[in-house]
């Protein structure tokens, strides 16, 4: 008797291992979303990409000088009974959490949802915000 190697079904046995995991829906898996963070002149504006989120199911709160996102995206079958060819976008629960600095007025934080696009926005404190001093020339 002679085993032969068959370097191709190696490959396949990749190739269907890859497939069946990608065809499987992604729930539990941690996931990320992406944020950009930017600065103006009186507040930190934070924006996260939350793309089929339901307002009921982001949460954000600050807390001891943290601001926490929380979020779950739910894995929906289609409703006509056909099966998915390729999933590749995450589903399940995530959490984000940003340490807030001194300068921020943690009192006055608000958030807006729009378009998939969560914008949170910490305003500065009147202290840490920038002034203007007029300076004199004397001569």
């Amino acid at each position: 008797m002679s085993l032969q190697h068959d370097p191709l079904a190696s490959l396949r046995l990749f190739e269907d291992a890859v497939t069946r995991l990608m065809s499987e829906p992604r729930t539990g898996r941690p996931w990320s979303p992406p944020v950009d963070i930017l600065e103006t002149e009186n507040d930190l504006v934070l924006k996260a990409d939350l793309p089929d989120l339901k307002l009921e199911d982001i949460d954000v709160r600050v807390e001891n000088e943290t601001l926490s996102i929380k979020g779950e995206r739910r894995f929906e079958k289609e409703a006509n009974g056909k099966g998915y060819h390729r999933i590749e976008r995450s589903f399940g629960s995530f959490v984000r959490s940003f340490a807030v600095p001194s300068s921020v007025d943690t009192e006055h934080v608000s958030a807006d949802y729009k378009n998939g696009v969560l914008t949170v926005k910490l305003p500065k404190k009147e202290a840490a915000k920038p002034k203007q001093v007029k300076v004199e020339v004397k001569q």
